[in-house]
């Protein structure tokens, strides 16, 4: 088996062994196609290509304007911004993109102190460290986030969020928006 096969192979194990589940009610006509992609969504939450990006987001020293970044900053930014493009740009950004289908339609990556690493596209939320989407994959469970109207796209939707593991620990975060009417 090769190192990067087993290193999925032992993120996974590990979310299936902690088996703590933060689940937000789902609702009933959604369960079964929610348990389904939740499946495949939580394999690609153990992908090298995102497990060794929020690494090395992780041991790098961010921008002057990353670290000065706030929520209320984030927001004023449009999609030009040299910040909000590195990111977007970014390598793992094209790995998330090439994901995108018809029933997820938002993804992105936070490295342990809830800074992007990856997105689709330009977020809501620059940080979310402080909310559970990124707090309670930190803690190892995966989150499920209540049906909500996306801002960003309009469209109802919920979210999930899985612990980017290496070696088993928490080291970042990674949540999918899924699209309810597709879901149903």
């Amino acid at each position: 088996m090769s190192m990067s096969a087993s290193r999925s192979l032992a993120s996974i194990l590990a979310l299936l062994l902690l088996g703590a589940v933060a689940v937000a009610e789902v609702p009933p006509e959604m369960k079964g196609k929610f348990d389904a992609r939740v499946k495949q969504l939580e394999a690609l939450s153990a992908d090298p290509h995102v497990v060794d990006a929020v690494k090395a987001y992780n041991a790098s020293t961010p921008s002057p304007e990353a670290a000065s970044m706030t929520n209320e900053k984030w927001h004023e930014l449009n999609v030009f911004d040299p910040l909000v493009r590195s990111v977007y740009k970014a390598p793992l950004s094209e790995f998330l993109r090439a994901k995108r289908d018809d029933v997820v339609i938002k993804m992105f990556v936070s490295g342990a102190n809830g800074g992007k690493v990856a997105f689709d596209a330009k977020t809501e939320f620059w940080m979310h460290k402080g909310m559970p989407k990124h707090d309670l994959p930190m803690q190892g469970k995966v989150w499920t986030g209540p049906l909500t109207q996306d801002h960003t796209t309009g469209q109802q939707m919920i979210q999930i969020g899985f612990p980017v593991l290496d070696h088993g620990k928490p080291i970042g975060s990674v949540v999918f928006g899924m699209r309810a009417d597709k879901l149903r």
